[in-house]
């Protein structure tokens, strides 16, 4: 496909999707233009959705055409409209692995990130002064504080409706040192998770890592103990223009997969797999409380239909794969918790 004018990714600074996709579009070495959302420069029409990032593709004359939202449909996208630098897996068995990790990213080690931001005074106070200024360097001390203020109050008051209580902290809190401790090991062999290059769970990862291991003093420091080569990977991951790739190989096989990916979906089997399927079941029966075990622990948080939407595409995912396929799949996420995202 032809391309004349450049994408344009309208985002924040302090936003891990937005940071996820400037990341991909970076590497895939995609023309596009970044854009801040409520900055003089963003003169982008209202999206399908009030979330960030968005992504504009322009029209024949240049102008913002079509508009889509959402990071997961956005990779997507790029990977029919564009053929180079792909971040899927050529083996089909491995890239619904790595969707599935994908989304444990973007669903639940998002979780992690909003806890640690707003739920200590310390980390409070650092986003609270600094996110103001995010889209408009010269705004006013006045307004600033006022935002400060309205920042914090309207964050922490949201807290509970993606989890982050006191009852649930230990649960968030164990799985983000076991994301670490996993990365930090994987990390001292190779570079990526599905093979010589990156896919779509590194972007996941590197997005929601990017405040966890770079802004906030708490969870930063956890990492600065456990896991310095991820710290550092997270530097990486921001801009790999630069990386060599050779067509579509670099890959592993679902066979080849190294054992730390199986440790993440481990993880992600004892603590997001329950959590989507409990969600979605909650959904279905007009529940307003997800309440699901996770090993020793119990995790309850209000519904959210989005990740039934998520849990959707996983089904259709596995779906589409050939009978051979999931037949791997399921062999590769026997014993990890995960089996039941794809129980359909």
């Amino acid at each position: 496909m032809q391309h004349h004018h450049p994408l344009v990714i309208v985002g924040a600074h302090s936003s891990p999707y937005s940071r996820k996709m400037r990341s991909v579009l970076r590497y895939r070495q995609i023309p596009h233009r970044w854009v801040v959302r409520g900055s003089r420069w963003d003169d982008t029409p209202p999206a399908p959705a009030p979330i960030i990032p968005v992504l504009a593709f322009p029209d024949e004359a240049g102008n913002h055409g079509e508009l889509i939202v959402d990071s997961s449909p956005q990779i997507t996208r790029l990977e029919c409209d564009y053929a180079e630098r792909s971040i899927v897996p050529t083996d089909a068995a491995a890239a619904l692995i790595d969707f599935v990790l994908e989304d444990f990213a973007d669903e639940w080690v998002t979780k992690a990130m909003y806890h640690y931001r707003w739920v200590n005074e310390v980390d409070t106070e650092k986003s609270g002064r600094l996110l103001p200024f995010d889209a408009n360097l010269q705004l006013s001390d006045e307004r600033a504080s006022r935002a400060h203020d309205s920042f914090i109050e309207r964050q922490v008051s949201r807290r509970a409706l993606v989890g982050s209580t006191d009852e649930n902290a230990p649960i968030i809190e164990r799985s983000y040192e076991n994301l670490l401790d996993i990365l930090q090991a994987h990390l001292s062999q190779q570079d990526f998770l599905f093979g010589e290059r990156p896919a779509r769970t590194d972007f996941a990862l590197f997005g929601q890592l990017t405040p966890l291991l770079w802004w906030d003093p708490t969870p930063m420091a956890i990492a600065v103990e456990r896991a310095p080569r991820a710290m550092m990977w997270v530097q990486w991951m921001d801009d790999l223009a630069w990386l060599p790739v050779d067509g579509r190989g670099g890959w592993f096989t679902l066979d080849e997969m190294p054992a730390s990916v199986h440790q993440i979906l481990t993880e992600a089997g004892r603590t997001y797999a329950p959590f989507m399927v409990a969600n979605a079941a909650a959904l279905e029966a007009g529940a307003d409380e997800v309440v699901c075990e996770m090993g020793d622990a119990t995790y309850r948080q209000a519904p959210f239909r989005y990740q039934a939407k998520c849990l959707s595409w996983i089904h259709a995912e596995y779906a589409a794969l050939s009978e051979t396929d999931r037949t791997r799949v399921e062999a590769a996420l026997a014993g990890t918790g995960c089996e039941v995202l794809v129980s359909v």
